[in-house]
């Protein structure tokens, strides 16, 4: 019997049934928008996505696929200006991050709405990380925006969030692309999206008429953030400072990446490189979901999925 035949399905109907996926979705600031291309494409290309599993970036993109909102938030992202991004940080000097948090997930509350996750038409999964009882936590009950804003709690960036007297923090930590929770999940096939990819050596330029193509709005960045990193009187921080916090971050999770994947095996890997944007280059989407359509192409045509046993859950 051919492996993408169900043994209880006839032939006849199993040819008009779209193949099923569970779909991981890794964590990684602004590049985890090219997850909007990867899932966009997916869709065109007949499959049915039936689970989602995400951490920090990748759980804001899914939960919100899941809603049925990827559209609104798509639209609403791609028009992002540079400062528009600024202006949805709120800045604080206590309680544990540079950023409360609240005045981005507040923003996303009325532009997409909010629910429980257990009433989402699929199942999905928000991976953080339990600080106090150093675990990796998966969030499957309550409210959604709620595990989003835990997953997404980079340390020092954002605050930690509470739930349940849990202070929870960045699901990247511990599970950078989160294929575990998907593996008992009832699909044809598992996929893993990772923007943590070997760095590629020249990094794509800008698109034609992109303001700060120099790279002046890094860098401004870079040095507001790096003014507000803890210092001492006598020694400022060196302009670059949240660069280099932000590289050194993306090195870590690669590699956290690359031994999780390697022990948990999905049945498609599709990978972008972990340099072709900085964590908060949110005004860059447009390229970015191009980035991640293209890949998926790409990906999709080289994979032998005649070959890919069927899997069972």
């Amino acid at each position: 019997m051919p492996a993408d035949i169900p043994r209880d399905e006839p032939a006849e109907t199993s040819a008009l049934r779209k193949p099923t996926i569970a779909l991981a979705l890794g964590a990684g600031g602004a590049k985890g928008l090219a997850h909007i291309g990867v899932i966009e494409e997916l869709d065109a290309q007949g499959f049915e996505i039936v689970a989602i599993a995400g951490s920090s970036m990748g759980a804001l993109i899914g939960g919100i696929y899941a809603m049925g909102k990827l559209d609104v938030y798509r639209d609403w992202v791609c028009a992002l200006a540079k400062f528009d991004v600024l202006r949805l940080l709120d800045w604080t000097f206590s309680g544990g991050g540079l950023i409360k948090g609240e005045r981005i997930i507040e923003t996303l509350r009325a532009l997409i709405g909010d629910t429980q996750i257990e009433d989402l038409p699929l199942a999905f999964t928000a991976v953080a990380t339990d600080l106090d009882r150093e675990r990796e936590v998966w969030l499957t009950r309550g409210c959604l925006f709620d595990a989003i804003r835990a997953s997404i709690a980079i340390p020092t960036v954002f605050r930690p969030h509470t739930i349940d007297g849990r202070r929870l923090i960045d699901g990247a930590l511990l599970n950078p692309v989160p294929v575990t929770p998907l593996i008992r999940e009832t699909a044809d096939y598992l996929l893993a999206v990772s923007v943590d990819g070997p760095a590629v050596t020249v990094a794509p330029p800008p698109p034609p008429g992109q303001p700060g193509a120099d790279g002046s709005y890094r860098r401004r960045v870079s040095e507001f953030m790096s003014r507000l990193m803890p210092h001492g009187e006598n020694h400022p921080p060196a302009a670059g400072t949240f660069d280099l916090l932000a590289q050194s971050m993306d090195l870590m999770q690669a590699n956290l990446s690359r031994l999780r994947l390697s022990a948990y095996e999905p049945d498609l890997l599709i990978q972008l490189p972990r340099n072709m944007a900085s964590a908060y280059e949110f005004y860059r989407a447009r390229e970015l979901i191009e980035r991640g359509r293209e890949q998926t192409r790409i990906a999709l045509v080289n994979w032998p999925r005649s070959g890919t046993p069927q899997r069972e859950g």
